[in-house]
């Protein structure tokens, strides 16, 4: 039996998944990280992309998260704070292609860099979304 440690990923909606978690892999700056139970202790930062991980259970969940803060404590949790997360059943697919669009068309536009960066996180956002969406297909 693996060994199990509680998971809390809590979005600005709310609380997305508070439970036993056996492996959980999110996107971080350098690439994938995955966190098994007895982590090491430290604070980190989530990218936009593809989380998931696996219950208690057995079963893998996956989500679609946005930028937010990864602690792992030395009580052996972990909590996720995100500005959202949800699951690829919960995408509109059309309004994900819509907002790549719009994303693609300011990104041509001469921008601020303000604007630059929150046309960029709008378009990883709404890739993230729509390849989550045909992973279900």
């Amino acid at each position: 039996m693996a060994t199990l440690y509680n998971l809390k990923v809590t979005a600005c909606d709310g609380v997305f998944y508070d439970g036993d978690c056996e492996i959980l892999v999110l996107p971080g700056i350098d690439g994938q990280l995955a966190i098994l139970a007895h982590h090491e202790t430290f604070t980190g930062v989530v990218e936009i992309g593809e989380l998931r991980f696996k219950d208690g259970e057995g079963q893998w969940h996956y989500a679609v998260i946005s930028d937010g803060l990864i602690t792992v404590y030395g009580d052996g949790s972990v909590k996720i704070l995100a500005y959202s997360c949800e699951r690829p059943e919960d995408i509109d697919e059309f309004r994900a292609q819509e907002a790549l669009e719009r994303a693609q068309e300011q990104l041509q536009q001469k921008q601020s860099r303000i604007e630059y960066e929150i046309s960029t996180a709008n378009m990883a956002r709404a890739m993230a979304r729509l390849k989550s969406v045909s992973r279900g297909k």
